[in-house]
């Protein structure tokens, strides 16, 4: 899987989850073997540029290469601008998000909402391709309403602007994240056009990852949800289409130290206040469906700080790890959607 000169570990990729992937879940799905991440979403807006989020966000210290920085905006002058800003600030891959659903998003002109305007698209496209010389690529969805699935245009578009690979989530803006992603149309798109196509949307488990890239016949696919409190599934992805057998679940203690080793990197990453309650979420996701875990989660969601939260992780893993080796899930959840592109 190549995008512009880099040439990615696999193709495995992170989906870019606004409030999810941030610089400390990023670094850890690629050290559980995602061949690569993007960023969450960072306005183009260049009043909202000073402020701490935006900071964070622009924040890739230590970050494995490539650095692809999701820009989100309307306006084509104000994206080629946070484009440049951001490659002076060490992207290495710009993506622009034209998938985002959410209300915050659409009702200024952004995310899905593009999809409305194909004029638009291509000023966007063609202005954030023209204003960088590092690859550009795009994440978006089958169109903003059913019945008015506008992909294969978008997707030609794309192409002859310049866009470097093209991210498809398989639901219009009219879906959200409600019933099932639909792969036929990711498949047209691949027949359609040369540039790489990533398949997005309800991958969730080693054999949908393989039936989804024989299906669409995709470069890569994208794997958002499923990633929360389970970084581990790239690992167990990749083994699985490389030998195809199913890695058994992971030991308690190994995970026991990767969530450790995760608050530690969200508590130094946001601060005392703000990293502990970001935490929390993941912390939730980490445990959900295992033993005992609804208990511990609401004692854990009192807890206000970093020492407190990292004591009761590691008294509750302690308690697993006496039941047994490895993870057991007495139930599988699913997880609160995420401002997702």
């Amino acid at each position: 899987m190549r995008i512009g000169p880099h040439i990615l570990k696999n193709n495995l990729i992170v989906a870019p989850m606004a409030g999810v992937t941030d610089r400390p879940f990023r670094m850890l799905c690629k050290r559980f073997g995602a061949g690569h991440a993007v960023s969450e979403m960072i306005t183009s807006n260049s009043l909202l540029w000073g402020s701490e989020k935006t900071k964070r966000r622009a924040n890739h210290q230590g970050e494995i290469a490539p650095v692809s920085v999701q820009i989100a905006g309307g306006i084509p002058e104000q994206m080629a601008e946070a484009a440049r800003i951001n490659v002076a600030h060490g992207a290495q891959i710009i993506d622009i998000n034209m998938g985002c659903p959410a209300k915050k998003v659409c009702n200024v002109m952004a995310g899905s909402a593009l999809l409305q305007h194909e004029e638009l698209v291509a000023r966007i496209l063609d202005a954030v391709v023209g204003a960088v010389d590092v690859p550009v690529t795009l994440k978006t969805r089958l169109g903003f309403r059913n019945g008015e699935e506008n992909i294969l245009r978008v997707a030609k578009m794309a192409e002859n602007a310049g866009i470097a690979a093209l991210a498809v989530h398989g639901r219009t803006r009219e879906d959200m994240y409600n019933g099932s992603a639909r792969y036929e149309l990711i498949r047209e798109v691949k027949r359609s056009i040369q540039i790489p196509v990533i398949a997005n949307g309800d991958i969730n488990s080693p054999q949908k990852a393989e039936s989804i890239l024989a299906a669409t016949g995709v470069d890569a696919i994208m794997i958002g949800r499923a990633a929360q409190g389970r970084p581990w599934i790239f690992r167990e992805i990749a083994h699985y289409l490389a030998v195809g057998e199913l890695l058994p679940p992971p030991e308690v203690a190994e995970i026991r130290s990767v969530l450790l080793t995760h608050l530690d990197d969200l508590h130094q990453f946001y601060g005392e206040y703000s990293g502990v309650r970001i935490a929390r979420k993941h912390i939730a996701w980490y445990t959900k469906g295992l033993r005992g875990s609804n208990e511990f989660r609401q004692a854990m969601y009192q807890l206000e700080s970093t020492i407190e939260q990292h004591q009761a992780v590691q008294r509750y893993f302690d308690q697993l790890a006496e039941q047994g080796e490895r993870l057991v899930y007495e139930s599988e959840a699913v997880s609160e959607e995420p401002l997702a592109a």
